[in-house]
């Protein structure tokens, strides 16, 4: 007999981040992390991810309550495999969304439990053969002073990734391409480069910008969420302006917002991260189009495993960030992609002597 959930744990983190991470609308200088964990009664976990980035999160009892009054219910004495596959459908307020990315935590559990009850690798029961997957090299760097980015990009080349990503949609243009011009020296001139403007500009301001980079001598691979998420016009007057740089987009879009981009061809790469079963989703809407798919910044590079999964996706984000301090044996970078580990499960444990030393809130 399949056994079912029987309970749940959470955690919830506050410490300092290694740097101040951010872009051209915020800043983050601590770790606003949570762990959900799913347990069977076989002795079956699943881990899963939340956080918050511009406010601490609530202890960890609220967040019980929280799950309590929507989702718990639902999840304890369920299978798992049938959690994974079950379809709801809103109507009125019988569905609602959860704060802090909780939905994402519950999912990524879930199919970390029913790895495990496979004896799989994540990678492998999502459909995926690759245990390694190309990623790109991420600052995360806006609010950075040009010493600290000199510092992050000299140890990121490291890692030999082939990409880079810098924070743009400064006011003053010439600080953006001065700081272009420093990374492009810094990680090669044959290593591409990605821009990310977190919905900074208008369409026209991005085309003129764009253009300014590359008449300044910095190609550019992708600009990543130009403009508001929802001027899909906008969105493809700069894919039709800017023949040799793709537009990246979908990062704040829901799956229903990522069906609209494809729809009004406003994108060139669709953006997503770590919600495992809608990832599946938007595989097969980017398959019908044959648009490329890029996984944005997940918890612990969680999201590797969508990338092996489907053959769509071309780079996920590493943005080495120091979240990674909680759990034990981070996914290492090899050659410029991040390997996944032979474990059943996503292979990723909490770190039972780095949480300690945390004394995070636990319910």
């Amino acid at each position: 007999m399949i056994s079912t959930i029987k309970s749940i744990k959470i955690h919830c983190f506050d410490y300092p981040r290694d740097r101040i991470i951010g872009d051209s609308q915020i800043a983050s200088s601590r770790v606003w992390i949570g762990a959900l964990e799913l347990f069977d009664a076989h002795g079956n976990s699943g881990l899963g991810f939340f956080q918050s980035l511009t406010a601490p999160l609530p202890d960890a009892k609220f967040i019980r309550v929280l799950l309590e009054s929507s989702s718990l219910e639902g999840l304890t004495g369920q299978t798992p495999e049938a959690l994974i596959h079950r379809v709801t459908r809103p109507r009125g307020g019988n569905i609602q969304a959860l704060p802090y990315h909780l939905d994402q935590a519950i999912d990524q559990a879930l199919w970390d439990i029913v790895a495990k009850r496979a004896d799989l690798p994540l990678y492998q029961l999502l459909g995926g053969t690759k245990n390694k997957v190309k990623a790109y090299g991420s600052g995360v760097c806006f609010h950075l002073t040009d010493q600290q980015v000199t510092d992050f990009y000299t140890n990121a080349i490291k890692h030999n990734f082939d990409g880079y990503k810098v924070k743009v949609g400064h006011v003053d243009l010439q600080r953006d391409i001065k700081r272009l011009l420093q990374i492009s020296d810094i990680v090669g001139k044959d290593k591409r480069i990605m821009v990310d403007a977190n919905e900074a500009w208008s369409p026209k301001e991005a085309i003129m910008k764009i253009r300014a980079f590359e008449q300044a001598g910095v190609p550019i691979f992708w600009v990543e969420d130009p403009i508001l998420r929802y001027d899909y016009q906008g969105l493809n007057e700069i894919r039709q302006a800017l023949k040799d740089t793709h537009v990246n987009a979908g990062e704040y879009l829901n799956l229903t917002g990522k069906k609209a981009l494809l729809e009004h061809e406003a994108a060139d790469v669709i953006n997503i991260h770590g919600d495992f079963s809608a990832a599946l989703r938007i595989g097969w809407l980017c398959a019908e189009k044959g648009l490329p798919i890029a996984i944005g910044n997940t918890p612990m590079e969680i999201g590797a495993h969508i990338a092996s999964a489907l053959p769509e996706v071309i780079y996920t984000e590493h943005s080495m960030l120091n979240w990674d301090y909680i759990v034990d044996s981070p996914y290492s970078i090899e050659n410029g992609y991040i390997v996944l580990p032979d474990k059943s499960g996503h292979g990723l444990t909490l770190s039972t002597d780095n949480i300690k030393a945390l004394n995070p809130s636990i319910s």
